[in-house]
């Protein structure tokens, strides 16, 4: 054999194992829902929205990748900070050299302002009610921002980090969209907005001029398949290589023996609870909430829903937060107290009351769950089910007498209080946020909490908040439910995952496939 045939064998031989040997750059996620829905960072509230947006937007601080507590907050945009005595005073060092999506220029404290003044304004964000103790925000100079308290505010930094109303977006990008921002968002993240099709899918490409690093990934899908059984079997036939998981345990023993797969039920775990309007008839009358709260066993929904990836929940506040009564005195589980409740408030033959629900599979089957023991009470639970979207339009438009609602939010308790309890959070008032109960009877505890600067005594208020607002009846905290997800064991995230505040694996520029 010549030489010249053998050089050519081997040049043959590369060419032909060189796309087995390409290392995948494209990322495609599988979400359980139908649709995106809004894809504004300060209007997104949802579980679909608020994990890719993550990807997209930064914040003045975040919590390092993988871990979801507050002991972990590190620089983002802002490379470092100072505050005054009382915590009434913050300034921020804006990170030079940062820019914006698509051309739009780079990121300086002017941007951060117009972040912030965006977040706090009820016409353009879902948490205007979380910034009300802001006084002043300036723009010291293009590389430095103050923000002004009125009284101090218990883990102010949250408010700031990479979740929710402290995402910050891009001025110029923002004034030129207006009301179309979410259809394009520009932010300064790893990856950048390229396309949306209604529902099927969110494409973002890799922002090359990451301020961290160029990501590893050339591109993300994020596919929206709210079947659990279709986006399964996407996953297994390799359409996927993430997938949001059926929020049950058997879904989590199922896709773990899958060869190839991880699975992690990461915190943190999102408190399902009802709340119910006490303005609403029956519900006005405590001892139809009661009746409710007695009939609803927290330890055989866990049991339905798995141990593994479920716990009880312990307060109207979720478990672990700072401030949690963790020992807070929720009601028992008794049958035959619940139906002596109702006889004593005229319902002997018992009582029907209506809630409009999501689809969205998790939450469906917990619903479903307490309409069956409800109903060994004598308590009818008429479920009008709708999409994802539709159902939290409906619930802020105060539609529904009772609400089930899952959630994890900024892990101090003034924050769940805040916007789940606050007579300031009434949905239907201009600073409403998520308080669908019409409660108020904790309304001086949660409020001196917020400004209590000895810490013992802020602890104090927090848990008569939660005494109140349990005895009260105005929700039923019921279990928290971990996120559930899975990806093939090709994909290195680039950190250990234990948990996200945004509710799904962050997708970083250190993200890549080994193979």
């Amino acid at each position: 054999m010549t030489k010249k045939w053998i050089l050519g064998l081997a040049f043959a031989g590369l060419v032909a194992a060189g796309p087995a040997l390409a290392q995948k750059k494209s990322l495609v996620i599988g979400m359980g829902s139908a649709d995106a829905g809004k894809l504004d960072p300060h209007l997104a509230s949802t579980t679909p929205d608020k994990g890719l947006l993550n990807y997209v937007f930064n914040g003045l601080v975040r919590i390092k990748p993988g871990e979801a507590s507050p002991n972990f907050i590190e620089p983002d945009l802002a490379e470092s900070w100072t505050q005054n005595a009382n915590g009434s005073e913050w300034i921020f060092k804006i990170r030079a050299g940062v820019q914006c999506h698509h051309g739009f220029g780079p990121f300086t404290a002017e941007d951060a302002a117009y972040s912030l003044k965006r977040a706090a304004t009820k016409a353009t964000s879902s948490y205007s009610g979380d910034f009300s103790a802001v006084d002043k925000i300036d723009v010291v100079d293009p590389s430095t921002l103050k923000i002004t308290l009125k009284t101090p505010v218990a883990g102010f930094l949250g408010y700031v980090a990479n979740i929710n109303g402290g995402n910050m977006v891009c001025r110029k990008a923002a004034e030129e969209a207006g009301d179309n921002f979410g259809k394009r968002p520009i932010g300064t993240g790893p990856f950048m907005f390229a396309e949306y099709q209604p529902q099927q899918f969110v494409k973002l490409v890799a922002n090359k001029q990451y301020f961290r690093g160029a990501p590893q990934l050339d591109d993300i899908t994020f596919r929206y398949i709210p079947a659990d059984s279709s986006r399964d079997l996407a996953f297994q036939s390799g359409e996927l290589d993430m997938i949001y998981g059926k929020q049950d345990q058997t879904w989590v023993d199922r896709t773990a023996k899958l060869p190839g797969v991880k699975v992690k039920a990461m915190e943190p775990g999102e408190l399902s609870a009802l709340y119910l309007n006490v303005t609403a008839k029956p519900l006005d009358d405590i001892r139809v909430r009661q009746a409710i709260a007695h009939a609803i066993d927290r330890k055989a929904i866990v049991q339905f829903k798995g141990e593994g990836s479920s716990r009880e929940a312990v307060s109207v506040v979720p478990s672990g937060y700072l401030g949690t009564d963790q020992k807070s005195a929720l009601y028992a589980y008794d049958i035959a107290k619940a139906r002596q409740l109702l006889t004593q408030a005229g319902y002997p033959n018992g009582v029907t009351v209506k809630t409009i629900h999501t689809t969205l599979t998790g939450m469906q089957t917990l619903i479903e769950a307490v309409q069956a023991q409800l109903k060994k009470a004598g308590i009818t639970l008429d479920i009008e089910l709708v999409e994802h979207a539709t159902f939290h339009a409906n619930i802020r438009k105060d539609l529904s007498p009772i609400v089930h609602y899952q959630a994890a939010r900024f892990p101090v308790a003034d924050v769940y209080l805040t916007q789940f309890y606050d007579s300031n959070s009434i949905v239907g008032k201009p600073t409403a946020v998520t308080n669908f109960t019409h409660c108020d009877v904790a309304d001086a505890d949660i409020r001196g909490a917020r400004t209590e600067t000895d810490a013992a005594r802020q602890l104090a208020l927090w848990k008569a908040a939660q005494e109140k607002l349990v005895k009260n009846v105005c929700g039923i905290p019921i279990y928290e439910q971990l996120q559930l997800w899975a990806w093939k064991d090709t994909l290195d995230l680039g950190y250990e995952l234990n948990g996200s505040l945004n509710l799904s694996p962050p997708i970083t520029e250190k993200t890549r496939f080994t193979k």
